[in-house]
C-alpha cells in the first residue's frame, strides 16, 4: 500500500507529465476503464499479482492468524530530487481467510538538488482488507478501506508529509487468464488538507512452480497512476518486478519502473523481503 506526499509530489510533478488538460485526463481515465474490464473477463482462479513490491494492490489475504510482513527500502527519484521510504514496514494480519489488517510505517529520507537532505517519520497506516468475493477459483475482489494519520514529529514542519489525514477506498479485482494473472485495483482518497486524489494500477504476471525446491519464482510487469481532481496526474508509471520464494518463511521482492511521461527523468523501485509467519512449506500455504 503506498500513500502518497501531497507535498514532495508537488515537486515531483513537472517530472512526470506536463501542466494536466483534458487530454491527459481523458488519457488516463481511458487506461483505468481499460485495466478493470480486463480483470471482469474471461476465466479465472484466486491468485493475485498485486501487493509489494507493487504499488497496486490485490485482493489476497494471508489466512487465519497468519502473519505477511514486508520490510523494504522504496526509492524515486527525479532530475531534481530523491526521496526514499528506508525501511518501509508493512505488517498484515489475517482475521478469518477474508480479512486483513494492515498497519504501514516508513522513515523518510528526501533531498533536494543543492540541499542537505531531511529524514522524519512517515505517516501510520491503518486498513483492513475484506475479500467479500472469491473464497473459491473464480473471481475475487476485496475492498481495502485505509486511514493516514500523522506522528507527533516534525515531519509537517520539514515539509515531509502533508499536514492532515487521510481516508482511502480503493477495490481489487484479480483474475486468471491461463498461464498468466491479472490483477487490478482503482479507488478513490478524501484528503483532509487538499485536494482529493484517485489511484488506478494493473499488475500481469506468470508464475513458475520450482518442484524439487517446492517454492515458486514470479515475474510482473504493472502500469499504476494517481492523481488529484483538480487534474493533475502525480504519477503515471510503467514497471517490471519478480518474487522469489528463498525459503520458509523468505520471499524475495524486487520491482522497477519509470515515468512514461519523462522515461530518462524518473525512478521508481522496491527492493525487500517478505516473511510469511508462521513457517511453512510455499506449496501448503
Amino acid at each position: 500500500m503506498i500513500v502518497t506526499n501531497e507535498r514532495l509530489e508537488d515537486r515531483v510533478r513537472d517530472e512526470f507529465l506536463p501542466p494536466a488538460g483534458g487530454g491527459i485526463r481523458a488519457s488516463v481515465a481511458w487506461r483505468a476503464f481499460v485495466a478493470l474490464a480486463v480483470c471482469l473477463v474471461g476465466p479465472s482462479r484466486l491468485d493475485a499479482q498485486g501487493g509489494p513490491p507493487y504499488y497496486t494492490n490485490d485482493p489476497g489475504t494471508p489466512g487465519n492468524r497468519q502473519w505477511e510482513i514486508n520490510v523494504g527500502e522504496m526509492p524515486l527519484q527525479t532530475s531534481d530530487q530523491s526521496t526514499w521510504r528506508t525501511p518501509d514496514l508493512d505488517l498484515n494480519y489475517g482475521v478469518g481467510d477474508r480479512i486483513q489488517l494492515t498497519f504501514e510505517v516508513a522513515w523518510l529520507r528526501n533531498r533536494l538538488a543543492g540541499a542537505p537532505p531531511k529524514y522524519g517519520l512517515s505517516q501510520d497506516t491503518f486498513g483492513l482488507k475484506w475479500r467479500w468475493w472469491g473464497d473459491e477459483p473464480g473471481l475475487a475482489v476485496s475492498v481495502f478501506p485505509q486511514v493516514s494519520i500523522n506522528n507527533p514529529t516534525d515531519s509537517v514542519k520539514r515539509g515531509l508529509v502533508p499536514p492532515g489525514g487521510s481516508f482511502a477506498l480503493p477495490m481489487q479485482v484479480s483474475k486468471q487468464f491461463g498461464p498468466i494473472a491479472i490483477n487490478g485495483e482503482l479507488g478513490y482518497t478524501f484528503v483532509q488538507s487538499g485536494p482529493n486524489t484517485w489511484l488506478t494500477g494493473v499488475v500481469a504476471g506468470h508464475e513458475k512452480r520450482i518442484r524439487h525446491r517446492k517454492s515458486g519464482f514470479e515475474i510482473d510487469a504493472e502500469f499504476y497512476a494517481s492523481g488529484d481532481v483538480s487534474g493533475n496526474v502525480t504519477q503515471e508509471t510503467l514497471g517490471g518486478g519478480f518474487r522469489f520464494e528463498v525459503h520458509p518463511p523468505f520471499v524475495l521482492l524486487a520491482m522497477a519502473g519509470r515515468s512514461l511521461r519523462h522515461p530518462t527523468g524518473s525512478f521508481n523501485g522496491y527492493f525487500g523481503m517478505q516473511l510469511l509467519l508462521p513457517p511453512k512449506d510455499f506449496d501448503t500455504r
